[in-house]
């Protein structure tokens, strides 16, 4: 007996075909002045004194017990992971031209950071004083700036003193992406030129940067209408 087989019309041989993509709501977190403050000074805490460790839940048998002893009861951050925080405040950078940042990148010199391999290509980041500041006072441990466990090989993330941070900072919710988009806004908010802080983050053209973070600043939105009231005069 001859088996036949079923073929499916080339415009169903696809099961989702037809259906709508669901469109996804970008998640966008801006900072606030206050709490940049507060993460400046978390930062500050994580790396000196350090943070201490949250109670443990005792009414859950097995939760783990924090430490008897004081002094091991809070976590100290490391010098890298406190300056590739405030690197990625400063420059707006992403955490991987962070992170895999090394010092044949760095001009203190000039003030630059000639990145080779970014997302969008070879890209320079201008410095302003407060990330020269940070580089300057860095040691220097194998070829990357921000140094690891293995300096031949650039930190993998800063997840657990971000965590920290954040918790000690009341942030929630807040991702290392956030400290991005808070220097673009605040750089626009401020009156810097879109071409100015596309060429900063290295977008790939300025009407990403001024479609992601234009609605985020309303009061430029204000200005230009009342400008516009000044000069027309009706």
């Amino acid at each position: 007996m001859k088996r036949t087989t079923s073929v499916l019309p080339k415009e169903t041989a696809n099961p989702a075909a037809g259906i709508e993509k669901f469109r996804e709501q970008t998640r966008e977190r801006f900072l606030t002045e206050a709490e940049l403050a507060r993460l400046g000074e978390a930062i500050r805490e994580a790396e000196t004194i350090g943070i201490a460790w949250p109670e443990p839940d005792r009414s859950n048998s097995k939760s783990k017990h924090a430490p008897k002893l004081p002094e091991n009861r809070v976590t100290v951050i490391s010098p890298f992971a406190a300056a590739a925080l405030r690197l990625l405040i400063f420059t707006g950078a992403r955490l991987r031209e962070i992170l895999d940042l090394q010092w044949d990148h760095v001009d203190l010199e000039r003030g630059l950071l000639f990145l080779p391999d970014s997302k969008t290509g070879k890209k320079t980041i201008v410095l302003g004083g407060a990330a020269c500041s940070v580089l300057v006072n860095l040691p220097r441990s194998g070829k990357y700036v921000i140094a690891g466990n293995d300096p031949e090989k650039p930190r993998a993330d800063l997840q657990r003193p971000w965590a920290l941070i954040c918790r000690r900072a009341g942030l929630e919710g807040v991702r290392l992406h956030d400290l991005r988009h808070t220097v673009a806004t605040l750089l626009l908010h401020e009156g810097a030129h879109p071409k100015v802080v596309q060429e900063l983050l290295g977008h790939a053209n300025v009407a990403i940067t001024l479609n992601t973070y234009s609605h985020a600043t309303p009061g430029l939105h204000r200005e230009a209408a009342d400008m516009l009231e000044g000069v027309l005069k009706l």
